[in-house]
């Protein structure tokens, strides 16, 4: 699986877009999910999943990665071909649909988040003490402020050194026997500043 897949194709781009086929590229970065796995997920008919499968894969997002058989039946599982994808210079004439590509891909790992924060055991949010001091074993903090864009670039990118260790940390640990699964979500975007400015009112009133 690539860390990363460049878009070149249009099609490929609105695919994406799409907020559904978004939501199952969520689960299908995370590990390999048959259709009847996807269909139970989220509530729809496994024909109907097959359906956005089959262009998922026609498009090359997604892959076949191995098939088993259960109960006499062939179960067909996929996974995305990439963790993340960037389109290509060439897709950039098609500003829009490069922009809600995206807002969609953000949207879809909010609420997988959510969905992963609400069935998380209870120690993924308990609290210890070391030496006097309190562990945190979470965290949920986010920061909105004014920066030049450079400024915020740069941001991203020691973000995106955190998340590099953290991958790193991922496949040195994956066969401890005292590893546990943990997510770490990265969402950072330019606020719509009207809204920025009503959540200020709101806490000066208070």
């Amino acid at each position: 699986m690539k860390s990363s897949l460049i878009i070149k194709d249009l099609n490929q781009l609105k695919i994406l877009s799409d907020p559904f086929r978004a939501k199952l590229m969520m689960f299908l970065i995370e590990k390999p999910y048959t259709g009847q796995q996807l269909a139970e997920k989220v509530g729809l008919s496994r024909a109907r999943i097959h359906y956005h499968l089959r262009e998922l894969e026609k498009n090359h997002l997604i892959e076949l990665v191995r098939k088993e058989e259960i109960n006499g039946i062939v179960q067909k599982f996929y996974r995305s071909v990439a963790h993340g994808f960037l389109p290509d210079v060439s897709l950039l004439p098609h500003k829009k649909d490069v922009d809600e590509t995206y807002r969609q891909i953000v949207l879809s790992m909010i609420d997988r988040t959510r969905a992963f924060a609400l069935s998380a055991p209870e120690e993924a949010f308990s609290f210890d003490r070391k030496n006097d001091e309190r562990i945190e074993k979470a965290q949920a903090t986010y920061m909105i402020g004014k920066m030049t864009e450079e400024h915020f670039i740069q941001c991203l990118d020691e973000y995106q050194k955190l998340m590099k260790k953290f991958d790193d940390l991922c496949k040195n640990d994956e066969k401890d026997s005292l590893s546990k699964t943990y997510i770490l979500s990265r969402v950072a975007f330019q606020v719509d500043e009207s809204q920025f400015s009503l959540d200020e009112e709101k806490k000066e009133g208070n």
